[in-house]
This record gives structure tokens, C-alpha cells and sequence, in this order.
């Protein structure tokens, strides 16, 4: 259901994109837009997670620089049935992480160091789980294209204020150019949000089935949360288009459950994770100390991966 959902919304942002080029040129701006449209989607396809992982100044880690966060999201991708993504480290103290990537052949999984430093071995497991979860349904390709096209409708309703006089191929005349610069960009934006929101959802539910701990992601969104709303993410600021990538929003003043936030309210995502707990069988002892998430040891130490 949730993934016809889904195709329902992309279909409905690029006919909107279409509609706009027609409001401002006639059928020869809509054919100019689907054409735009191709190119930025094509782009996008081949370049997107390059670009996203370059705007957080993300680091590639592996088996020695990092053996206990490469070898968790090894084996969670290993239970996912998933092939090994590039794992990606984040000098921010905000704790968060994101997924990029095309396809599950071309996939990348990113984290901060302070999700690292702040969260138990186990909340870590889960987040990356859910992370690992938008890869496998594919997510990340969604939610880009999806950005993009909304990115481009937004460009077309400049063009169209700009063009608002004397444009003979405009249909609807100053209704057709209202239209484009008001309406169409705030009907994309509801879409986009309403999307993320959706994919959040279906994560959290995959990621615990991944994990097998639905509480551990549970506890880790919440004291996520609750950091994100305290420490700031200084690139995430400045790059507030791929802020519906990250597990909970990186960027302040968005905590409502609404058509216009990125992500769903975090006690409801909670409250539909701990209903699944029943699903699952009692998670084994903890084998780390709670003083830290790597067996009492902090990461930011000599054995972390960021040293």
C-alpha cells in the first residue's frame, strides 16, 4: 500500500511540474519542463548521494579505521539480505544518520559521531537498521527525485513572475500565473513532506524487524530527538534540502505532526514501534555497559573510529 502511495504522489509532482510549464508557456513550456525535468531526474540518479555526502563532509570508513561500526552494519545488512553498503562517518556532535544511494548495489549508510558517542551499541544498531530499511525499499531514489522535481517547480514559479506580463502562450493569463507561483509550489512542498513522512513509517517498522529490537530504536529516536533539538547541525543548516534524509530532523523549529514537517512526530513514530515489541521476542542481555555504546569504552577515544 504504501509503496502504490508513494508512486500515487511521484506521478501526481511530475504532472504538477508539467502543469506549471503549461501555465507559463502553453503546451510548448510543458514540454519544455518535461525535458528539464528528465535532465534534473537523470542527474540526480547518477550524482545525488556523491553530492549529499559531500555536502556533510562525510569520511568512508572500513573494517580497520572503523571495526565496530563497520562490522554492525555488515552484519545488519547481512541479515537484511542487503549487499554490503559504503559505510560513511560524520564529525557532528548531533547524533543522527542518513542513507543514500541509487539502487542496493550503489547504497551508502551515514552516521554522526555523536549517534556513535551518545547512543548504547544496541539504539545504534537500530538506527542504522532503519537506515538500512530506506535502502532496501528504496527510499533514498524516492525521496531525491522527489526533492528535485519539487526544487524545479519552485524554479518554474520564478520564472513565471518574471514572465507574468506579455507571455501570449500563457492560457489562464494572471490566473494561470498566480497559480504557478503560489499554489503549485506549496502543493510540491505538501507532497514532498507528506512522502518522507510515509517512507519514516514503513523505516521504523523494517529496521526493527531488521534489528529484531523494536525498543532499542525506539529509545534511540527519542534520545535523538531530544539531542537534535539542543545541538545544532551546522551543515544540515546550511543544506536544508536534505534534512528529510536524516532519521529525525537535523534543523530547529519543526516538532509538529503536519503537512508542512519532514518527518512524523517522534512519540508517535515511538508509540508504533513499542506496539510491535510484542511481536518479537524478549532482546537477549545487553552485552555493553551502559556507560557506553562499545563495551563501557568511549569511541572518541583511542579505539574510536574517528581518532
Amino acid at each position: 500500500m504504501n509503496i502504490m502511495r508513494t508512486a500515487m504522489l511521484l506521478a501526481f509532482m511530475t504532472a504538477l511540474f508539467m502543469g506549471v510549464g503549461y501555465l507559463i508557456g502553453g503546451s510548448g513550456g510543458m514540454m519544455i519542463a518535461f525535458f528539464v525535468a528528465a535532465a534534473m531526474n537523470l542527474f540526480s540518479y547518477w550524482n545525488s548521494d556523491k553530492m549529499v555526502l559531500r555536502m556533510h563532509n562525510a569520511v568512508e570508513v572500513d573494517e580497520r579505521s572503523a571495526p565496530e561500526y563497520y562490522g554492525m552494519v555488515r552484519d545488519l545488512a547481512a541479515r537484511a539480505q542487503l549487499p554490503m553498503p559504503k559505510v560513511y562517518l560524520i564529525r557532528e556532535d548531533q547524533p543522527n544518520a542518513f542513507a543514500t544511494g541509487r539502487n542496493p548495489q550503489n547504497a551508502a549508510v551515514a552516521a554522526t559521531t555523536g549517534l556513535l558517542d551518545r547512543l548504547t551499541y544496541d539504539e545504534v544498531a537500530g538506527v542504522m537498521a532503519h537506515e538500512l530499511a530506506h535502502v532496501q525499499n528504496r527510499d533514498t531514489l524516492t525521496m531525491t527525485i522527489t526533492a528535485t522535481i519539487a526544487g524545479a517547480i519552485s524554479m518554474l514559479a520564478n520564472f513565471a513572475f518574471f514572465f507574468r506580463g506579455g507571455n501570449n502562450n500563457n492560457p489562464l493569463g494572471i490566473i494561470g500565473v498566480l497559480v504557478a507561483m503560489i499554489v503549485a509550489p506549496l502543493a510540491a512542498m505538501m507532497v514532498q513532506m507528506a512522502i518522507s513522512r510515509t517512507r519514516e513509517y514503513a523505516a521504523d517498522r523494517r529496521g526493527a524487524e531488521i534489528c529484531g529490537n523494536p525498543q532499542s530504536l525506539a529509545s534511540a529516536l527519542n534520545k535523538i530527538a531530544t539531542a537534535a533539538g539542543r545541538l545544532r547541525n551546522d551543515n544540515a543548516e546550511r543544506n536544508p534540502a536534505t534534512a528529510h534524509m536524516f532519521i529525525i530532523n537535523p534543523l530547529s523549529g519543526e516538532k509538529m505532526d503536519n503537512l508542512f514537517s519532514t518527518h512524523p512526530d517522534t512519540q508517535n513514530r515511538i508509540a508504533a514501534l513499542m506496539k510491535m515489541q510484542g511481536e518479537f521476542a524478549p532482546p537477549a542481555a545487553a552485552t555493553t555497559s551502559a556507560s557506553g555504546p562499545w563495551g563501557g569504552n568511549s569511541p572518541s577515544g583511542p579505539r574510536g573510529p574517528w581518532s
